[in-house]
Parts: structure tokens; sequence; C-alpha cells
């Protein structure tokens, strides 16, 4: 069988670094054909990398790491079940594409005091409530 076919899909170890991959290279403002570039690569090849669909090797992960000027245990930074992992399924829970705006929202959330980090919450928990019902109605053509 094919890796990454089938119900299991990629690793959540290989799906995790591969997000690591992707959010620095978003936050270093790189595109995917200019880290493929760098490292002797396509950009579909990166792709695959940061999806999980195609693990990195060892070799490939140290020059990425290189690249990027971290150290290659950045990408594995947050693989604990607290932080990554949920507890019973080993599912991410932090499975969502990663964005310039997704990542910038995580940055900027620390420095607000509590109070405002909870408005700021209660206000994007409303807009997602509100804009689920339209998606639901658009997916079926409505």
């Amino acid at each position: 069988m094919v890796r990454g076919a089938g119900e299991s899909g990629p690793h959540p170890v290989d799906r995790h670094v591969g997000r690591k991959v992707c959010e620095k290279r978003i936050a270093l403002g790189y595109n995917q054909s200019d880290l493929g570039r760098a490292l002797g690569l396509t950009f579909q090849q990166i792709q695959k990398y940061e999806k999980g669909a195609n693990r990195i090797s060892a070799s490939k992960l140290w020059d990425i790491a290189r690249f990027f000027n971290v150290d290659v245990s950045y990408f594995f930074d947050g693989l604990t079940a607290r932080a990554g992992v949920a507890e019973e399924g080993g599912e991410f829970i932090h499975d969502f594409p990663a964005t310039r705006q997704s990542i910038e929202i995580g940055q900027l959330a620390p420095r607000l005091n509590p109070r405002q980090q909870k408005l700021v919450l209660e206000m994007m928990r409303e807009m997602v409530a509100s804009s689920e019902p339209q998606e639901a109605l658009q997916a079926v053509g409505g």
C-alpha cells in the first residue's frame, strides 16, 4: 500500500514537521518555489513535505534548518500530548492550513493582556459561527 493512502493518511509526526516547515517558510516570506530552488527540489515536492504526504529525510531536514537558520529541533517543537496531539486519538489539534494571517494572529495574541485575548477569542468564535451556515448553504448550491 502506498504510504499516506487509506484511512490513516500521513503519520502525525510527518504532518507536524511539514507544518512547521510551512509556518517558518511563510513567516520568513518565502514561497514554495523559493525553498525548492534552495534545496534543489520542485515546489510540488515542498508541497508534499508540508502536507506530510512525503517524509523529509534527515539530510533534507538538515538542509531546510540551515536555510531557515534554525536548529533541527525547531521542527519537532510542540510534539507533546499536551501541546500538539490530542490525548485520545493522536490527531493534531492544530490541523488547519497555515496562512500568513493565522501565523500573525498566533504571534500577536500573546502580546495582548488576558482580557483582550478573551475578547478577540469571543469575536473570532462569533465570526466562525455566523459564517458556518452560509458555507453549508454554498456547499449544497444554495
